[in-house]
């Protein structure tokens, strides 16, 4: 069966495709429209379909929008209700529900020939659900799932267990109990934007003390049937409100950390809970709050389960993912795990080409271009990494990243520069997976950047430019098998420096989305001090591009 899958009402609007199970494309709308997150989480914004992205992975696959066989759509209107029926202060919520009530309709509009009676409403949380449990990479059968995010339809929650082809239903909060609006609304208080910028908020708590965890457990706690109390936490108590770009204190740092503590305190109980209600040896996790790699990292230490595995697309847009495979599972499918996280847009060598000659950029196209960045890398230069196809989700991987070397500690703040961002802002470590357990602790591959890990004693003044103040990682192992290039890239750096790391952040700038096209990378390269671009097998310097001559073309 070919099913479209589409993420659309709250943010990140996303498609995917699956076609006999397999997870053929997957694209956020961000990436063509180059508005980050697609647009803002507002219910007056609700029409606004992930068109570029679907229409994309159709032509990727050579299909016609008539020649689907159904269409998910990752909310089910049935099951809500007015948002002050469920306690949130959301006047414009009916207009959300209408709009969703609409979408076969505005489907079928935005891409002629589609049919509308194919689509299906597919209950949202049952959509993040089915992202992680279908797709989790060496699963085991049974698994079990556990989904937070802000709110679906009328619930912050899911708890469930998937056997074969099906989803069972354990548990479910009903909002107003969110731990994911509550995480909103300190990012919101903090000088943050929400729905947007929680991750500043984890990497703010480093900075401070869990002084004020005891006060929050009275409004953040878990309820001992799989469920939690989570709402209208007294902010302003704590902390005074900063305005956006305002400094903050280490009061502040405090409260991020304190919040980040109980948080983690809170799913901790949910997975307890889930697994003595399953005894399963895999954990899955999707919804927002899944992002949270600390949280993830304490989950997978503490936590009963023998194995975690994370949707790397966990927020909203792996929900265009999760429909798609729900709908590919109640068929009568048996779904496949993603083979990688790289399901976006890609070129070939003579389409790149194409792209350099265009622009009438000087680039060269040297005997390897893994041994040329790893040079230009050992020499600390900077570099734009751009190849294969772009990744799903959030997180750069090898695909779309600005890499740079480890062991100056300034390459923090240079790349924090470069990007655009506030210096607290910590960058992450790309290393290769069989010497990963030797630098960092903790749960191993870890090729999706969604867990935290200690960075060895030995190791932190070897790489401190990758190394958090609280002297953890983010990394991202990096399998020959998966990923040979990046992977070569690792060895001739590690060849040159000793080091088989190198710092990995996602290749964009400060409120952009992640490079996607060619054009994109040109145009974040020309604006940026990056000192090289490798654009698939060829390079760009610098120097070169900036040289004032009016002549263009490929040396080897």
């Amino acid at each position: 069966m070919r099913i479209l899958g589409i993420n659309a009402l709250f943010h990140d609007p996303a498609a995917a495709l699956v076609i006999d199970g397999r997870t053929v494309a997957a694209a956020e709308e961000e990436r063509f429209s180059r508005r980050k997150h697609g647009k803002r989480p507002l219910p007056f914004s609700a029409w606004e379909l992930p068109e570029q992205a679907a229409r994309w992975c159709l032509d990727h696959a050579g299909l016609r929008p008539e020649q689907l066989d159904l269409v998910g759509y990752s909310f089910d209107p049935a099951l809500a209700r007015p948002a002050d029926r469920l306690g949130l202060d959301d006047p414009w919520d009916h207009l959300r529900l209408t709009y969703a009530r609409e979408a076969p309709n505005f489907l079928a509009e935005a891409l002629p020939g589609l049919d509308a009676a194919k689509v299906r409403f597919v209950p949202h949380h049952v959509a993040h659900a089915a992202s992680a449990a279908y797709a989790a990479d060496g699963r085991s059968d049974p698994c079990s799932v556990l989904v937070l995010d802000g709110r679906g339809e009328a619930t912050s929650h899911l708890a469930a267990r998937r056997v074969g082809r099906r989803l069972e239903r354990l548990a479910a909060q009903s909002l107003p109990h969110s731990l994911g609006l509550v995480y909103e609304e300190l990012t919101q208080h903090l000088g943050f934007l929400r729905s947007s910028d929680e991750y500043k908020v984890m990497a703010m708590a480093s900075y401070g003390s869990p002084s004020m965890a005891e006060a929050l457990r009275r409004h953040l706690y878990p309820t001992g049937d799989g469920g939690f109390h989570a709402v209208a936490v007294p902010w302003t108590e704590f902390a005074p409100a900063l305005r956006p770009g305002q400094e903050w204190a280490p009061l502040h740092a405090d409260l991020a950390c304190s919040a980040q503590r109980v948080l983690e305190e809170v799913l901790l109980d949910l997975v307890r809970w889930l697994h003595g209600r399953t005894h399963d040896r895999l954990l899955t996790l999707a919804g927002g709050v899944a992002l949270n790699c600390v949280a993830n990292a304490r989950i997978a230490a503490e936590g009963p389960f023998d194995r975690v595995w994370v949707q790397p697309a966990s927020g909203d847009a792996g929900t265009a993912l999760g429909a798609a495979l729900h709908l590919a599972a109640t068929a009568g499918e048996d779904p496949e795990p993603m083979a990688g996280a790289d399901l976006g847009r890609g070129w070939s060598d003579r389409e790149l080409e194409a792209w350099l000659r265009s622009a009438a950029v000087p680039y060269e196209r040297p005997e390897d271009v893994a041994a040329e960045v790893a040079q230009e890398l050992a020499a600390d230069g900077i570099v734009a990494w751009f190849q294969g196809r772009s990744e799903f989700g959030p997180r750069a991987l090898g695909h779309r990243s600005l890499l740079a070397h480890p062991g100056p500690v300034r390459n923090l703040e240079r790349l924090n520069d470069v990007k655009g961002r506030e210096q607290f802002r910590p960058v992450a470590p790309m290393v290769l997976a069989d010497r990963a357990p030797k630098i960092f602790t903790g749960q191993h591959p870890s090729p999706y950047m969604l867990f935290v890990h200690e960075v060895a004693p030995e190791w932190r003044e070897r790489i401190p430019a990758v190394v958090h103040v609280d002297g953890t990682a983010r990394i991202q192992s990096v399998d020959p098998a998966v990923d040979p290039l990046t992977a070569r890239m690792l060895e001739r750096f590690e060849l040159l420096t000793g080091l088989p790391v190198v710092v990995n952040t996602s290749l964009n700038t400060a409120g952009r989305p992640m490079v996607d096209d060619v054009r994109d990378a040109l145009e974040c390269f020309g604006s940026a001090p990056i000192d090289l671009l490798a654009l698939g097998p060829f390079v760009v310097r610098r120097g070169a591009m900036f040289a004032g001559s009016a002549s263009s073309g490929v040396r080897s």
